[in-house]
């Protein structure tokens, strides 16, 4: 087998990888330039309004046969989210599972019970507090270096478009991170065992980083939830897997957001948005590199799982009968509060389906609101991490509802490396073949704005010194070296995923 990174350096191989595979062959072009603004409508600026007709089509087709259990499932929905609501408010942030590092090996049945119910958890302690504190130094200093280096807001940067510096790479295959990445996505399971995946064999997915400064309100990015928008709703996106049909027939209760299976023919960025995931993230999720309480600039969370991801689903089969001018989506924030316009008898299923898709709109992420999802009663039930530390790691669900608070009221800066929880698939092996140019390369990773990215930078780790860096099992995370399938104990699906991904990656020529 050759080496992985002679293979890389070599230009023939170089090309040989590019090529191997028509889909990963036609994903090569680079993404427009931009920040994390342009992934989002609330941030660039512009309104939300119905889609294209094709939707109302669309989401006819959705239900179709089915509209009577559907009627009857939303009604038996809004009945839990009323009663499950005022116990997530009122435990406030205890409603976060947490657990040590050191106990992931033997968690508590607690917390993996309220894991799987919540779809968000912080592990505590996953690298020790001056070692984190040390890697935002490091960030400083190359960004200190280099300050052409791109960030939103352009005025006061609090995000910034980094990739490839040496703490990013640091973490992302720090062996205890793996090792976190591992438990978490342990969590996932598949009806077909012989389906080709491996969540024992986490890969490096590379996101940015923020560096949020005290007073800062322009990096105010409300509820939302990433992988795609419209995508959800359509048959060519998260249709190619049925992930959402149990919603869809009536029977929310049998969506289970843990299945993996169904996940992997999904297309989540059909309309190449800036930002827009294209591999599958099981968990999103970042390493705190400050000390950062409720209001300081951190993460709030809507801990409703399937219950929330279910009624973001359906909103857009149901329209209010009063408190909303007729033909519109909009009305008054206290009457969206109000009993009578929440109650079940004011709420009926369109006769005629519209193209509204609250809150959706192509090659933009998922945002949702109070006035668009009132029954969520987003304005309380968004849950605040509890206090956390630098070298703790927080993990959501990559259907989580999840949002930044709108002010950072606190004293000091509050800093993460933004690094998700991704499975070897054979998809994920193909995007590693493009994240892996862009390293190369000095860009932006694939799925994020294009351009220079820190292809000049001074201080950038080139791939001999990332291997010189980390381990073999960070290196094959990154797609620099070959995953072993003679492993003992391996599944069947495990096994051929393993090889699966060694071809696409060019080991096996």
């Amino acid at each position: 087998m050759p080496s992985p990174l002679r293979s890389i350096r070599i230009p023939a191989a170089r090309r040989a990888v590019a090529h191997l595979h028509p889909r990963t062959a036609a994903t090569q072009a680079q993404k427009r330039a931009g920040d994390i603004s342009d992934a989002f409508v609330s941030l660039s600026g512009q309104q939300f309004a119905p889609l294209a007709p094709e939707y109302a089509n669309l989401k006819g087709r959705l239900i179709k046969g089915h509209e009577p259990e559907v009627r009857e499932s939303w009604e038996r929905l809004l009945r839990d989210l009323r009663e499950e609501i005022p116990l997530i408010v009122g435990l406030g942030s205890k409603v976060i599972p947490e657990i040590d590092f050191k106990d992931l090996d033997h968690a508590p049945k607690t917390f993996s019970k309220e894991l799987r119910k919540r779809g968000v958890a912080v592990v505590r302690g996953v690298v020790g507090e001056a070692e984190a504190l040390q890697w935002k130094e490091m960030l400083r200093e190359y960004i200190r270096q280099n300050p052409q280096t791109k960030a939103f807001p352009a005025d006061n940067p609090q995000v910034f478009e980094l990739y490839w510096s040496r703490t990013q790479l640091l973490a992302r295959a720090h062996p205890n991170l793996m090792h976190t990445h591992r438990f978490l996505l342990s969590y996932w399971h598949s009806k077909n065992q012989d389906v080709p995946i491996s969540m024992q064999h986490p890969v490096s997915y590379a996101d940015r980083l923020r560096m949020r400064l005290p007073g800062d309100a322009k990096f105010a990015l409300g509820p939302h939830v990433d992988g795609g928008s419209v995508e959800r709703w359509d048959e060519r996106g998260y249709g190619l897997g049925g992930v959402y049909d149990a919603v869809w027939r009536g029977e929310w209760e049998n969506f289970d957001p843990w299945e993996a299976s169904c996940r992997l023919p999904v297309k989540s960025d059909l309309h190449q948005g800036v930002g827009a995931c294209t591999a599958f993230r099981m968990f999103q999720g970042w390493m705190s590199l400050s000390t950062t309480s409720a209001f300081e600039g951190t993460l709030l969370v809507n801990p409703l799982l399937a219950k929330a991801t279910a009624y973001y689903l359906l909103r857009p089969f149901f329209s209010p009968k009063r408190g909303v001018e007729a033909g519109t989506q909009t009305t008054s924030e206290a009457l969206t509060n109000s009993s009578d316009f929440l109650a079940s008898d004011n709420w009926e299923m369109d006769r005629t389906p519209s193209s509204w898709i609250q809150g959706a709109t192509p090659g933009h992420g998922q945002e949702l609101s109070h006035l668009l999802h009132p029954h969520l009663n987003l304005q309380q039930s968004m849950i605040h991490m509890p206090t956390v530390r630098p070298g703790d790691y927080v993990a959501w669900h990559c259907d989580t509802i999840h949002a930044v608070d709108k002010v950072h009221a606190g004293q000091s800066d509050s800093s993460v490396l933004y690094i998700p929880a991704c499975p070897l698939t054979e998809g994920n092996a193909e995007y590693l073949v493009r994240q892996r140019d862009t390293f190369v390369k000095g860009t932006p990773s694939p799925d994020f704005g294009g351009g220079v990215g820190e292809s000049e930078h001074v201080g950038r780790v080139k791939v001999e010194e990332f291997e010189r860096l980390v381990s073999e099992e960070g290196a094959r995370a990154m797609g620099l070296k070959a995953w072993n399938s003679n492993e003992p104990d391996l599944s069947s699906g495990q096994r051929e995923v393993l090889d699966r991904a060694n071809k696409v990656l060019g080991f096996y020529m």
